[in-house]
């Protein structure tokens, strides 16, 4: 074995073959067409005002294309921060234009007089490595899914990030000489499950009659309902308060106060 008495062995690892090609100062040749780009605008601007505006602007742009924190140049960095303003802006207008009592209590919303909805959430369960008799068994199943269900049921389907906690490995003490390591691997499920999304399936049933019997029919049915998606191998939620009111959302429904 080697020494090691000035620290463990190094390996060197050889350039990227898919990295950029810089092109004197400039990260890519992109960026330097994008500096003649703003030199050019100044040059434009020379007639009308005074030539330090031009080297003005010729500063600026030089700092736009080489200053590049965190691999994104400074005009990009704002550009997104502008529209991540705007979609701000736009998200809490559209907010605002629900009802004032945003916030559902029960598990049951009142759509109309009399009239009320409730909604499950599930997602989904691979299928593709079931052995064929397991696959007959689900058809089956979800074919008497399908029978049970009536003309008032509506769904909708979305797609949300991967949740890290159930995935996530236990912390380590930070005494610990592994503590580093763990602390990467944590890290770096989170950032997996962040790009990885899952499915949400939204279910919606609404009451055919007005009053007391109409929301004991409609809570017969969504058990009826339950029951064939668990049988599924689903795992089902019954959404109240304020996933209740979310979900309301999704569908542009207003409501007034919810019944439990």
């Amino acid at each position: 074995m080697g020494d090691l008495s000035d620290g463990p062995p190094v390996v060197p690892l050889p350039e990227r073959f898919d990295r950029r090609l810089r092109l004197g100062p400039f990260a890519s040749a992109r960026d330097a067409l994008k500096f003649v780009t703003y030199a050019a605008v100044g040059a434009l601007l020379v007639p009308f005002t005074t030539p330090d505006l031009w080297l003005a602007v010729v500063g600026v742009g030089f700092a736009m294309c080489v200053v590049r924190p965190d691999g994104q140049g400074l005009d990009e960095r704002a550009v997104s921060f502008v529209l991540w303003r705007l979609r701000s802006a736009a998200g809490e207008a559209a907010m605002s234009r629900h009802p004032a009592n945003p916030v559902g209590h029960g598990a049951l919303l009142a759509i109309r007089p009399g009239r009320y909805v409730a909604v499950v959430r599930t997602g989904g369960t691979p299928i593709a490595y079931l052995p064929p008799t397991e696959l007959a068994h689900r058809f089956e199943l979800f074919r008497n899914l399908l029978r049970s269900v009536d003309p008032s049921l509506a769904f909708t389907v979305a797609s949300v990030p991967m949740r890290s906690a159930p995935v996530s490995p236990t912390p380590v003490p930070a005494d610990r000489s592994d503590q580093p390591a763990a602390a990467g691997y944590a890290e770096l499920v989170e950032l997996l499950c962040r790009r990885r999304l899952v499915r949400k399936v939204y279910l919606a049933l609404a009451s055919e009659k007005v009053g007391a019997d109409g929301i004991s029919d409609l809570e017969g049915r969504v058990a009826t309902l339950t029951q064939h998606l668990a049988g599924l191998g689903l795992r089902v939620v019954r959404l109240r308060d304020r996933g209740l009111s979310d979900a309301a959302h999704r569908w542009g429904w207003s409501w007034g106060r919810s019944a439990t």
